[in-house]
């Protein structure tokens, strides 16, 4: 067992190995992802969301029979308690979306009995209630906001139809439905990133998913975590027209500023990520008259591609997720939330992996601090 005296500084903890996983692999400088072996790409191309939820949690692609099983447990859920309803109406309308779905994810363990029994057939279940309600949760609140009907969900449709359902009020079309589920696919998982660290730090305690998750989304909301997609789309609306993109590029980068969308704190190669999303996109913004937006980014693409592309700098997942949002109709607020939409999968995951040889999560810390100050009493201060 190593000593106090043994044990290496690491800020941020960039090269500390916290713990084993077998959900996902990533390796940054070949431009590599995995869920469990199968490469993100071909699950973006070819999986849903609910498929690779079950692939992250079971460690292995499901078959037919057990995929249906699992998409019915999951629709079973989608409805709120009408407690939790009666929150969501009593939300301010100009509430922050993340602060909303931290409280929200948090007090659906007011309404499970199960909330506080951590045996693992109980987690599974809430880890199924956790990603089946997430979405219910934000469309209900978006509605409220702007004074709509809070539209009930639907058992009978996936949780990327549902959610556009529920948010909108009126069938999505196939495509939106494809796009936002390659959207919820890529990010469902991403290794021990600050959100699924957080949730570990607090499941390792031995709490409940509910604390673990909504801590996760306080992680989430942090600019340096969460809502790079939300400023490419402040970026591009301020941009406005194609023919401002390379003036505004050239004082972007003469200022060393950075641009939103690109580079990433693992990534040193293209973000596999981004290359299926990165065609969707282009489909998507074309159905729904939002080409001019696709336009602007992929030209924004070929501008760093000259500039620094050779200093591994590439889009990330985020560049073209915002173009995604936006033609989906999202509002530009509704971005992160709909990033802990997805990372719900692989928080409750970690949580339920982790619990299998539980550890008290307690770095320790480099006192830089002085020592032997002597106690000066009030009346000498």
């Amino acid at each position: 067992m190593s000593t106090a005296t043994e044990k290496q500084f690491d800020q941020g903890l960039v090269n500390t190995i916290a713990a084993e996983t077998q959900m996902s692999f990533i390796d940054g400088e070949k431009g590599i992802l995995e869920y469990v072996g199968v490469d993100i790409d071909s699950l973006a191309r070819n999986s849903t969301f609910e498929e690779s939820t079950y692939l992250l949690w079971n460690g292995r692609l499901p078959n037919a029979a057990e995929l249906a099983a699992f998409e019915q447990q999951l629709r079973a859920e989608y409805e709120l308690p009408a407690g939790v309803l009666d929150m969501i109406r009593a939300v301010p309308a100009d509430a922050s979306p993340m602060h909303t779905v931290q409280t929200l994810v948090s007090s659906l363990s007011l309404f499970d009995a199960e909330a506080d029994d951590d045996s693992p057939e109980a987690n599974i279940r809430k880890a199924i209630r956790l990603v089946a309600k997430t979405p219910t949760l934000i469309a209900a609140f978006d509605r409220h906001r702007k004074g709509k009907d809070i539209v009930a969900p639907d058992a009978n449709r996936s949780i990327a139809s549902n959610f556009l359902w529920m948010l909108r009020g009126e069938e999505p079309t196939e495509t939106m439905v494809r796009a936002l589920d390659v959207c919820l696919v890529l990010h469902a998982d991403h290794g021990f990133n600050a959100s699924t660290f957080t949730s570990l730090v607090v499941i390792s305690t031995l709490s409940d998913l509910y604390s673990a998750c909504s801590a996760a989304v306080g992680a989430l909301r942090g600019p340096l975590h969460g809502g790079a997609n939300e400023g490419v789309m402040v970026m591009l609306n301020e941009i406005g027209d194609m023919s401002k993109v390379d003036e505004f590029m050239k004082g972007k980068l003469e200022r060393k500023e950075k641009i939103m969308g690109f580079g990433h704190r693992v990534y040193k190669a293209y973000d596999p990520r981004a290359t299926y999303l990165k065609t969707f996109a282009e489909g998507l913004a074309r159905d729904t008259g939002n080409l001019p937006l696709y336009e602007m980014s992929k030209r924004i693409e070929e501008i760093m591609h000259e500039a620094v592309a050779d200093k591994g700098i590439f889009p990330n997942v985020d560049f073209y997720s915002a173009t995604t949002y936006w033609s989906l109709g999202l509002d530009l607020d509704l971005f992160t939330p709909m990033f802990a939409l997805s990372r719900m999968s692989g928080w409750t995951g970690h949580c339920i992996e982790y619990l299998k040889d539980n550890k008290l999560i307690r770095p320790g810390a480099a006192y830089v601090g002085p020592h032997e100050v002597p106690y000066v009493a009030l009346g000498d201060r």
